[in-house]
């Protein structure tokens, strides 16, 4: 069967028992670590990557052989900060005339009641499909569970099972008003986590008091060792310098020791914390070993709307917990709705804003760019062996019309070819421009 987009490329879906093994010949690897992709064919067998060989080696006899001379053959994008509940909104309920952040959530909450299963996963399978199309195989996507049915948590719950044949998604119970917001709220985590959220999340910032923001990052780990679920907290998304939870989280990683299992998303106030503060801060961090994840084209929309100039960038600092050697990753956060009416869900998009509002200009920052919505984000999400470009692993990469990273993220190359699970999912022809 093939389904055919809106955005023209081709859907396949392919029965695993009748796809012949497959090999991918002439194309460039781009390996973790590798300042430059190499020359390498892969044969994929049973959805596996059955061997990485040198190229010009004999086509294997029986082998369907797909041909990726000039192209970058990459590990796929992962999309590790996401809303699929408010994905795709009609623009016209929720076009943010304030471009703020709390415009939005008050938007949010009015249209949140309207919202049925059936409405958010059909917006919620588009985005889905839409990002797949530009190499996106991995997403985290937090669903609000303030809402008193849950009707966004079940949905995604349903849509996890519907696509697992060809992408991944991760959910986090996310509280968008509050842990401490409603008296039934901590309840409703609760059973968020029973009905089967892989992750915690919080807003401490948002809480009602700091008290009430601190208790609620508390409480985060407390559910977390309760349920062995990983943790993501909206963490200081504001421009407030005293607005200080990431302290409060990396305190309670390092006594916890389930660093790698935390993750830290947004953070923007670091960008406004003065240096004495911020260098104090980065030291606890070395101990913490907390992930990141910075989303600079929502970021750089909504903060700083309470400056004149100079004006704030509104982003985490990002260049330096790179430097630091902090995993940090990039998402695309919000496509279409009430915090941002644009927006496409490739991942080379928030990656090539990084590089700009970042200021990471130099060849292995733009490379390191890359990496966060790569290998980086797969870390964030804890993805360990389920995610890589080696021989024994499950064979989920994509092919991009580009040379190396480099021109992979000048150009926000789509992929030629997007292989899930061992078998073609998506495919598109190079677009090609005559001048008679």
């Amino acid at each position: 069967m093939i389904l055919v987009s809106g955005f023209g490329f081709l859907i396949y879906s392919v029965k695993p028992l009748t796809t012949p093994p497959l090999l991918i010949r002439g194309g460039a690897l781009l390996l973790q670590g590798q300042p430059q992709p190499i020359p390498k064919d892969i044969l994929i067998t049973a959805g596996k990557i059955d061997q990485i060989r040198d190229p010009g080696q004999p086509l294997p006899s029986g082998v369907t052989e797909l041909p990726a001379k000039g192209l970058l053959i990459s590990p796929p994008f992962v999309e590790s900060h996401i809303h699929l509940d408010s994905a795709l909104i009609d623009a016209g309920r929720c076009i943010n005339q304030s471009g703020t952040l709390f415009e939005g959530i008050e938007k949010w909450r009015e249209i949140k009641k309207t919202l049925t299963i059936e409405s958010i996963l059909e917006r919620a399978e588009e985005t889905l499909r839409r990002q797949a199309e530009q190499g996106v195989l991995f997403v985290r996507s937090h669903a609000d569970v303030s809402e008193s049915r849950l009707v966004p948590l079940k949905a995604l719950l349903q849509l996890r099972e519907r696509v697992k044949s060809w992408t991944t998604l991760q959910i986090v119970a996310f509280p968008q008003d509050g842990l401490y917001g409603h008296p039934d709220q901590l309840d409703r985590m609760e059973e968020s986590l029973k009905l089967g959220a892989d992750v915690v999340g919080g807003i401490p910032h948002y809480e009602l008091t700091r008290e009430d923001g601190v208790n609620s990052v508390h409480k985060i780990f407390d559910l977390a060792n309760k349920y062995d679920r990983l943790i993501d907290v909206h963490c200081d998304e504001v421009d407030d310098p005293q607005s200080r939870f990431l302290e409060v989280m990396a305190a309670c990683a390092i006594r916890a020791g389930n660093g790698p299992r935390v993750t830290a998303s947004h953070t923007t106030a670091f960008g406004s914390y003065e240096n004495a503060y911020a260098n104090k801060l980065l030291g606890f961090l070395q101990h913490a070993n907390i992930n990141f994840v910075a989303n600079p084209l929502i970021n750089i929309v909504l903060q700083g709307r309470a400056d004149t100039y100079p004006k704030r960038r509104g982003v985490t600092r990002v260049k330096e917990l790179w430097q630091g050697g902090h995993n940090v990753s990039l998402g695309y956060d919000c496509i279409m709705d009430p915090w941002y009416a644009l927006g496409t869900g490739n991942m080379l998009d928030a990656a090539h804003m990084a590089v700009h509002v970042c200021q990471m200009m130099g060849q292995s920052e733009i490379d390191a760019c890359y990496d966060m919505v790569t290998w980086n984000a797969a870390k964030t999400l804890n993805l360990g062996e389920a995610y890589g470009i080696e021989e024994g692993r499950e064979a989920n990469l994509v092919l991009l019309d580009a040379p190396n990273r480099f021109e992979a993220i000048r150009t926000r190359a789509k992929p030629r070819h997007v292989i899930s699970r061992g078998h073609v999912l998506c495919q598109t022809t190079a677009v090609n421009t005559a001048w008679p």
